[in-house]
């Protein structure tokens, strides 16, 4: 059954979560596209690898955290568990 979950999510649901559908999604996105434009105007081609590394840890992280109480939540509502 898991299996099953982590699928649906991995193959379906994160991308509808993505998805950017109102004004305050797509204010935020041109926001982090400007900030990360102006971060790497700043740094050399190591320092700019080294932040693009660490965005991509906080990205994953940030994945998980959200991915995590998914299957939980259906796990707790669900007779197969």
């Amino acid at each position: 059954m898991k299996e099953i979950l982590e699928r649906l999510w991995d193959e379906h649901l994160s991308a509808e979560c993505a998805a950017m559908d109102t004004d305050e999604e797509r204010a935020l996105a041109r926001t982090s596209v400007a900030l990360h434009e102006k971060v790497r105007a700043l740094l050399n081609e190591g320092q700019e690898e080294m932040v693009e590394s660490y965005v991509d840890a906080l990205c994953d992280m940030e994945a998980h955290f959200i991915k995590k109480p998914f299957l939980r939540g259906v796990n707790l509502r669900s007779p197969f568990s």
